[in-house]
């Protein structure tokens, strides 16, 4: 569910025209829907509760997927912790007002800065990804006289069947433990000093639309929790990822519900004793966010009709770096001459699109388009390239609305630059 709808021909963000916040922010923008990053958080915290797994699960929103700090301190309202993967997503999260003791860490490059700046917060735990990882955190927190609550993040080797640049749960992948090697890391991880193992992590992947892979996973995981506790372990958290998929376009089959992935997780681990944790993002704000953007002109060639648009990669790369989808329409409705045509930037690449071979009606200079669906991993992974400033993000709350982040200058982006005296 979103709270993007057509009212008379145009598309409103809750009771907002989306018209109204392009003239007066101008284009490109993010808009967010405050009503739906809420409803799909309390959607997901209800299935939990139904499938008796609530209230002790921890529901730690993946910061990467929407770093906003008006994003992030709208889910900390509702209760959410928070997924990071850097100091400086540590940084965001606490600003928000998410508590530390909310908060995992997770990520293979953890640096020893990193690392500090975690434990000196106290953070809930980190989700250790190698044996040099641990070495290096048991110094860290032995160093500042603290102990650093640890999972492991296990590979299972299991495939999502998800695209290969989002697949994290394989052999081949880099992300977690071997297999192999996960009962001597536990037993590693209780010798050292500093460190207190308390959970076992598991992530395979995003935008998995198949719950196969996640019953598979999990249940590798209540084995292997099972063979800790038998060792001697105390396991108290079993953080399982995310991953579920969003719909991004209106004709594909539907991803599983929320009740059902959860129901999954009761059966299969329900029963475990232990503290849930999940690290939901694009499921919490994939449909909460559209991008508007401009029609600068047409172009019609001999091959192709290209729509020209004042967004690019540099404000959704999704499209180019894995050919995804996302759906495109008018703000207006309208019928005018539809034709085929691929909506492509202006950035100076020809992998510069946001989709190919869409119907849509003739348009003209000015006029505005949506690209649905654009709430996770679309303004986190947005650039400068072409000295394009970014773009700013807008929140919407009913009738009102937020600019969460300006847009910008161009002098902005040359003060934090400087040229050598050399002279």
């Amino acid at each position: 569910m979103n709270h993007f709808e057509f009212r008379d021909g145009e598309l409103y963000a809750e009771n907002v025209a989306i018209s109204k916040i392009a003239q007066e922010v101008g284009t490109p923008f993010y808009c967010y829907s405050t009503a739906t990053l809420e409803h799909h958080y309390k959607v997901l915290a209800g299935a939990l509760d139904s499938a008796g797994i609530a209230p002790s699960a921890l529901l730690c929103f993946s910061v990467k997927a929407n770093s906003n700090l008006a994003v992030l301190s709208t889910l900390a309202a509702c209760g959410a912790g928070a997924d990071i993967v850097s100091g400086g997503e540590l940084k965001r999260a606490l600003k928000a007002g998410i508590p530390a003791e909310r908060i995992v860490f997770s990520g293979v490059g953890k640096t020893r800065i990193e690392m500090r700046q975690a434990l000196e917060a106290n953070i809930a735990q980190f989700n250790v990804e190698s044996l040099s990882e641990l070495h290096e955190l048991s110094q860290t927190a032995e160093a500042l006289g603290l102990t650093a609550p640890i999972a492991f993040r296990v590979n299972p080797d299991i495939d999502a069947g998800t695209h290969e640049k989002i697949s994290t749960g394989k052999a081949e992948d880099k992300f977690g433990v071997a297999w192999d090697d996960v009962e001597h890391a536990y037993q590693l991880a209780a010798d050292l000093p500093n460190i207190d193992v308390v959970g076992i992590d598991i992530h395979i992947g995003s935008q998995i639309t198949n719950l196969d892979p996640f019953r598979k996973a999990f249940e590798k995981v209540a084995g292997l929790l099972a063979k800790l506790r038998e060792q001697g372990h105390d396991i108290r958290n079993l953080d399982l990822g995310g991953g579920l998929g969003v719909p991004y376009q209106s004709s594909e089959d539907r991803p599983p519900s929320v009740d059902e992935y959860a129901q999954v997780i009761g059966d299969t681990l329900g029963a475990s004793g232990c503290q849930i944790i999940l690290e939901p993002g694009r499921m919490i704000a994939g449909n909460a966010g559209i991008i508007v953007t401009s029609v600068i002109r047409e172009k019609r060639g001999q091959a192709k009709n290209f729509l020209i648009v004042d967004a690019a990669m540099t404000e959704l790369m999704r499209p180019t770096l894995y050919g995804a989808f996302h759906e495109i329409q008018p703000i207006v409705q309208t019928d005018k001459n539809p034709a085929l045509w691929d909506i492509v930037g202006p950035v100076c690449e020809s992998g510069d699109f946001i989709g190919k071979e869409r119907h849509l009606p003739t348009l003209e200079e000015g006029d505005l388009l949506a690209i649905f669906t654009s709430g996770a991993y679309a303004a986190v992974q947005g650039s400068t390239y072409n000295t394009r400033p970014l773009a700013p993000e807008v929140l919407v709350r009913d009738s009102a609305y937020f600019v969460a982040r300006a847009r910008p200058s161009v002098d902005d982006l040359l003060a934090r630059e400087t040229m050598p005296d050399w002279s």
